[in-house]
């Protein structure tokens, strides 16, 4: 059985072994963590070791104590290590992109000719994008305003203003697309 197959029979519904390793990166002990959440160090042993599932009042309480949410700690513990995928190749206006999307973050690696230019490369959502220039340079105009980036620099805003990309040189960049986290 390999890491990215969607279902083992080995693999709990839930991990929350995951509890285990946010408290050690924390340098909390098991006591600590009893102690600021109201749990038992007997039902987090047993949680960080998989013998238990937690209640909702639980993963809220030690949540807490970690500075998430239960939501997030069940995602967590859901969620496999790690998600591969392969980049999607695509075209827009003169710049070529491979293109990465995961939950909350859309990565593309563009390529561009002297003179290629786009505006709004992607239909966007209310992001926060970064443009990292690799090397050559690029123009970056966002409503009023204008960015002439050479290799090495980048510039972070906010995606859904109006925006342009030029590539005065032969050029290659990064943009990020990272989802503005909407919850108080």
């Amino acid at each position: 059985m390999h890491a990215d197959d969607e279902h083992s029979d080995r693999r709990p519904m839930y991990d929350f072994a995951v509890l285990r390793a946010l408290r050690k990166r924390e340098g909390l002990t098991m006591q600590t963590v009893s102690e600021r959440s109201g749990i038992s160090v007997a039902v987090i042993s047993r949680l960080e070791r998989n013998q238990s599932v937690a209640e909702l009042e639980t993963l809220y309480k030690l949540g807490r104590v970690f500075g998430m949410s239960a939501t997030d700690l069940v995602a967590l513990a859901e969620a496999p290590l790690a998600h591969r995928k392969r980049a999607a190749r695509y075209r827009s206006d003169g710049f070529e992109f491979e293109k990465l999307e995961y939950a909350n973050t859309s990565a593309f690696y563009g390529n561009a000719s002297r003179g290629a230019r786009v505006s709004r490369p992607e239909i966007h959502r209310d992001d926060t994008e970064i443009c990292w220039v690799i090397s050559g340079r690029v123009r970056l105009q966002i409503a009023h305003e204008t960015y002439d980036l050479i290799d090495g620099e980048s510039v972070q805003f906010d995606a859904i203003q109006e925006h342009t990309y030029e590539a005065l040189e032969d050029s290659r960049l990064i943009l990020l697309h990272i989802r503005k986290d909407k919850r108080y």
